[in-house]
């Protein structure tokens, strides 16, 4: 018989080291977790003000590789021998301007030159038919600064203009300086109004002083981690920025780590009333955050990096680039916020410390039978049916203003909103020239057939006139009409040679309307079905923006239902079932078509905008969907994680009265970051503000308070199927 070893207790000294290391350990983690942010954030942080360095809004850069106006931009340069960005400068007087106007315009036109990041090849005065008005073409350096050089050309042009003369900036120098000056506020006014925001919405959710502060800076410093991997992958040009993308990247930052850390808040000060060690009651709270923060996050990157899919390269960055801070939104509210917390504790609630009380929490029973979700979930097991079938013919009438929307495009001058000089300088251009001067079709083709091409450019009704690139030219190109290219200079000069690159020439056409107009759009259309059996490409202004809106076309019918097939596999591996992600899938994208249409009719009847992107409905769809999603996932899981325990429809209620409160604050906040987007006056940022905005207050407060729980609840256990929940006994 073995006689059982004793081991000789030990010693008491040792016994009192063993919580003084664990406590060491446990203030030490949360400490180091900080200082990494600390570290990574104070590197990222100065980069707010460096992001033009490596973004680009020019059109061109996120058209697809094989795009007709993609293949002509890479050659410009070397016809023209020059990255400058052409100005249209327009003088109109009061009437007809006399021989000393045209006079005093041109010297100040050829005096342009003077201006800092103008280069010398300014063309000469160009009075209009009509004698009210002159134009000239100014090259603005590429390596310019845009938006101050636009400026201060304009200053000088006015300033050195006669009396009576009006005098405005335009084309495509013009046009890409509105859109920097409107791009110009996203770094400081964007980030402010959205903080601000989000501040004012947890101070009354929390009713704290020093929690907002907690929960708004695990924000911001998830916000400046993900810029600053974003902006030196941009650096490395292994991404594309652009001022769109760059707006949209902060807020889905702010906005979703705020949301995770609401959820993260409620779990933690729901284990501090029944857990009187915070290190436990944190432990309790991460494990049970973990999994919805994890499926929620997991949800909305899946759906961004669909966009990969797109042909339209503004598209297909936008996915990686909100992919990753999305990643370091989760990051930061599974290990920057509990280490806080873990530092603060219960202070972190003051004034309103969770009291620790096990026997009221046992008594409960999780089940909150006090307060509007309490009573909202009573309300839902009464009427059921009758709640889900009202709120789904409310939401079908709503989303007939679809019908509504147009997203087909909008020009080049409409992208910005509020005052614009270049958009009253084309105006005033097209008044008293062709409304294509500046900005003219451009037309690749091969040097035998120059003619041929330009006898088809000649006959077109929305073609005013051909010119070649002609190095030897004095204007640096050449008349081309039916009889060949045409001399330049005095009589009897012979006409100047094309200049031939690998074996093309490049033609000039100016069109009869305005290069942003559905006029314009047609004309290249034509002519591109016409000079294709030539082998011609045609580029320019125009041909960019229907290769653009094509793209987006193409992109939206391809990945919409592209995120629906790949969000609806995560739910079923989430909630282990098929029925439930079937109908989640089905409410969310019902709750979009009503934001869709809700927001057609805005667009169309109060705001009167001229039209909308053919990605705006795209975009609209990824964040709504993806995000709109996420509430559903947070009431789901919980449902599911208390129907185990009650049974389905007492697990409903239970989830619907535990996650209304916090779900309800992290759609507030969510709201109230995107409505924020709407202080950049660029169109698109403004319809995607307004549709997500409302989208998100939608689905928060009619979608998930009431549809889902009360399609839910009258299915039953039935949700499950074909899970074990769905074969347990009755509910």
């Amino acid at each position: 018989m073995t006689t059982p070893v004793e081991h000789a207790p030990a010693p008491e000294n040792e016994t009192r080291e063993r919580p003084r290391r664990r406590s060491w350990i446990r203030a030490l983690v949360p400490a180091l977790l900080i200082l990494v942010w600390l570290a990574a954030a104070g590197a990222g942080g100065p980069l707010f003000g460096k992001i033009d360095e490596v973004s680009s809004n020019d059109r061109t850069t996120y058209l697809p590789e094989s795009a007709d106006a993609t293949v002509v931009q890479k050659v410009l340069g070397d016809f023209n021998d020059s990255e400058s960005i052409p100005a249209i400068a327009v003088f109109v007087g009061d009437g007809t301007l006399s021989e000393s106007d045209v006079s005093a315009i041109s010297d100040a036109i050829t005096s342009s030159t003077d201006v800092e990041g103008i280069e010398d090849e300014v063309s000469p005065a160009i009075t209009s038919d009509d004698g009210q008005a002159v134009q000239a073409f100014i090259p603005v350096s590429g390596d310019a600064e845009l938006s101050e050089t636009v400026e201060a050309l304009a200053e000088h042009l006015r300033e050195a203009a006669p009396d009576g003369v009006t005098v405005f900036v335009t084309g495509p120098a013009g046009f890409s300086a509105d859109l920097s000056a409107g791009f110009a506020g996203i770094d400081g006014l964007l980030l402010g109004v959205a903080l601000l925001a989000v501040l004012v919405i947890l101070v009354l959710v929390y009713r704290s002083a020093l929690l907002p502060i907690v929960v708004l800076s695990t924000s911001l410093f998830a916000l400046c981690v993900a810029l600053l991997v974003v902006w030196w992958l941009a650096k490395a040009e292994i991404l594309l920025l652009s001022g769109q993308t760059q707006g949209i990247l902060f807020i889905l930052v702010i906005g979703a780590a705020t949301d995770y850390a609401l959820l993260f808040v409620a779990r933690f000060r729901e284990e501090l009333r029944s857990t009187h060690d915070k290190g436990a009651a944190l432990f309790a709270a991460w494990k049970g955050s973990f999994e919805p923060i994890l499926a929620s996050g997991g949800t909305v990157i899946a759906g961004l990096l669909c966009l990969l899919l797109s042909d339209l390269k503004s598209n297909s960055t936008l996915g990686p680039v909100a992919a990753i801070g999305i990643v370091f939104a989760m990051l930061a509210a599974l290990t920057l916020l509990p280490a806080l917390l873990m530092l603060f504790g219960r202070s972190v609630f003051w004034p309103r410390r969770p009291v620790f009380e096990p026997e009221v929490v046992i008594a409960e029973d999780g089940h909150k039978t006090t307060g509007i979700w309490a009573r909202l979930s009573r309300a839902v097991s009464r009427r059921p049916r009758a709640i889900w079938i009202v709120t789904t013919l409310v939401l079908i009438v709503g989303a007939a203003g679809v019908t509504q929307l147009n997203a087909s495009g909008v020009s080049q001058s409409d992208l910005v909103l509020g005052a614009s000089e270049a958009r009253d300088g084309q105006t005033a251009l097209g008044e008293h020239f062709p409304g294509g001067s500046g900005s003219p079709a451009y037309v690749l083709v091969h040097e035998d057939r120059l003619q041929d091409a330009a006898d088809v450019l000649l006959a077109s009704s929305g073609v005013d006139g051909v010119t070649v690139t002609a190095a030897d030219s004095p204007s640096g190109s050449a008349p081309v009409t039916e009889d060949g290219i045409g001399a330049v200079g005095a009589p009897g000069t012979p006409a100047p040679d094309p200049t031939v690159v690998d074996g093309e020439v490049l033609l000039q056409a100016t069109l009869t309307d305005a290069a942003d107009s559905d006029a314009a759009a047609d004309t290249v259309r034509e002519l591109r079905s016409e000079l294709d059996a030539l082998g011609a490409h045609v580029g320019g202004v125009t041909a960019t923006s229907i290769d653009t809106n094509d793209a987006s076309i193409h992109d939206r019918n391809l990945i919409i239902p592209v995120i629906l097939v790949v969000i609806m596999l995560i739910l079923m591996l989430l909630l282990r079932s098929i029925l439930a992600p079937v109908l989640l899938i089905l409410t969310t994208v019902l709750s979009f078509g009503t934001a869709l249409g809700v927001s057609a009719i805005v667009f169309n009847g109060i705001f009167q905008f001229p039209g909308a992107d053919p990605a705006v409905p795209l975009y609209g769809f990824v964040f709504l969907v993806a995000l709109g999603i996420d509430y559903n996932i947070f009431l789901m899981t919980r449902v599911r994680e208390e129907s185990v325990k009650h049974g389905t429809r007492d697990g409903i209620l239970r989830g619907l009265s535990i996650t209304g409160g916090v779900i309800t604050s992290a759609g507030l906040v969510l709201a109230a970051t995107f409505a924020a987007l709407s202080v950049i006056p660029i169109l698109f940022l403004v319809q995607l503000a307004f549709i997500v905005a409302f989208g998100v207050l939608l689905d928060t407060f009619v979608v998930r308070s009431l549809l889902v729980p009360a399609l839910a609840y009258d299915i039953g256990k039935r949700i499950w199927w074909p899970s074990k929940l769905w074969r347990r006994g009755e509910d």
